[in-house]
């Protein structure tokens, strides 16, 4: 099916760039990315994730996160939770 329509919308620049340098690490563009959640809204019949006001815990630990803190795992996943477990 050709893309024949458009969406324009207005962000945050420091967010554009993050995410735009994401989507390239994963070898999409924002078109894509944009694409497949539009996709995911109407599979899903609404937002393909969920929205809540975050806890305080939650908030400290995005915020640890933004300035670069916080414990940082290397390996698989199944190793990460054999070592929490």
């Amino acid at each position: 099916m050709a893309k024949t329509a458009s969406v324009n919308a207005r962000i945050e620049p420091a967010v554009k760039k993050k995410a735009e340098r994401i989507f390239a690490n994963i070898g999409i563009s924002a078109s894509d990315a944009v694409g497949m959640f539009y996709r995911q809204v109407v599979y899903r019949r609404g937002l393909p994730f969920d929205v809540r006001v975050p806890n305080a815990t939650t908030v400290a630990a995005l915020e640890e996160l933004e300035q670069g803190k916080g414990e940082v795992f290397k390996g698989s996943t199944r190793k990460l939770f054999d070592e929490l477990g």
